[in-house]
């Protein structure tokens, strides 16, 4: 059966679909990957559901050899994927691959998170209906785990349309930049009254910086003390992922993909679902500066968002990219490769 082969893993790769939803009553986490919107065009690029599993590889990408054709995207961080050792391969489009070929990727040039579907997807069993790891929890993905060298997973490409996904690539307008210095918008509460005034001015007028404490559970941030009325603590209650939370410390933490389901910290507002991916994209010392919005701007920037997905699934049927042709080009005695694409319409 067809399938891929860790050579090697990278710094923390796992499985993903776009999480385990309808579990947190029961302390399960929802996990699922970090940065949806790149997750969600890497599938639509090889024909699969949205909610597909996928690989999620974290700040430094690992190799993999196929044993089988099939076609493949990648997006989010650009990780500098090498076809074979000697091709580059280029991001928001799809790849067609052959039996025996390697990928490998190496350390993000931007962003933090890359991602990479397979058409067909991986042929693993679901756990309360998704296939996605939670590591803490030793459960779901492959083995509930990060993935390791000489792990070989299965797929399911028997699927695989060539004629139908030949050729699919994503707009450059559309494309997301990663950017160091990110505004994110958030909507205050649900215990924004436990922050006196100077607390919520300075949550709002301040950079905070990501700290090294950064994982898939969440992000600590350091910055300008955010001062509490009285105390920290309350009785503890639900957390959702985006939920930012202020410890006694004043420094705030972004709670994320495999964010526990309660806690006893107060929170001060809660990022909006459409800027989680930026988060999720953004390393050691980045920046984040925070941006009120209320619940009616959070929906009309969520309905913007889809609406630019259907927008790149109905672009699936108008263009297409013909074969790539590597030219020569001579300049002040220095020679250049360069990369032609032309864009055929399919109307």
């Amino acid at each position: 059966m067809a399938s891929i082969k860790v050579i090697n893993p990278g710094m923390y790769t796992t499985i993903q679909d776009l999480g385990r939803t309808g579990y947190q009553e029961y302390g399960v986490t929802v996990s699922g990957s970090m940065d949806q919107f790149a997750h969600r065009i890497a599938n639509l690029l090889v024909g699969n559901n949205q909610n597909e599993a996928l690989l999620e590889m974290t700040i430094m990408g690992g190799s993999f050899i196929f044993n089988s054709d099939t076609f493949i995207s990648i997006t989010g961080a650009d990780m500098k994927p090498m076809l074979n050792n000697s091709i580059r391969l280029d991001l928001w489009r799809t790849i067609k691959i052959q039996k025996g070929d390697i990928i490998t990727f190496g350390a993000a040039k931007n962003g933090c998170r890359s991602y990479l579907s397979i058409a067909g997807g991986f042929e693993l069993p679901t756990i309360m209906n998704s296939k996605s790891t939670y590591v803490r929890g030793k459960f779901g993905g492959f083995k509930g785990r990060a993935l390791k060298k000489d792990d070989e997973i299965l797929l399911n490409n028997d699927i695989c349309n060539e004629e139908e996904l030949s050729g699919r690539f994503i707009d450059l307008k559309t494309v997301p930049k990663y950017n160091n210095k990110v505004n994110i918008r958030v909507i205050l509460g649900p215990q924004d009254d436990e922050f006196s005034e100077e607390g919520i001015f300075d949550f709002l007028n301040n950079p905070y910086k990501v700290s090294s404490e950064f994982d898939r559970m969440g992000y600590r941030l350091e910055g300008t003390e955010i001062k509490h009325l009285k105390t920290a603590d309350i009785i503890s209650d639900g957390i959702v992922k985006g939920a930012i939370q202020i410890p006694g410390k004043g420094q705030p933490i972004i709670m994320l993909a495999d964010c526990q389901t309660t806690g006893g910290y107060t929170k001060i507002a809660h990022v909006i679902s459409s800027d989680l991916w930026k988060i999720a994209q953004l390393k050691p010392n980045d920046e984040i500066s925070f941006i009120k919005v209320d619940i009616k701007n959070a929906h009309e920037i969520l309905k913007e968002q889809e609406e630019i997905i259907n927008k790149i699934i109905k672009g699936f049927d108008k263009q297409r990219l013909k074969v790539e042709k590597n030219l020569k080009i001579a300049i002040n005695n220095k020679t250049f490769i360069v990369k032609v694409n032309e864009i055929s319409e399919t109307y």
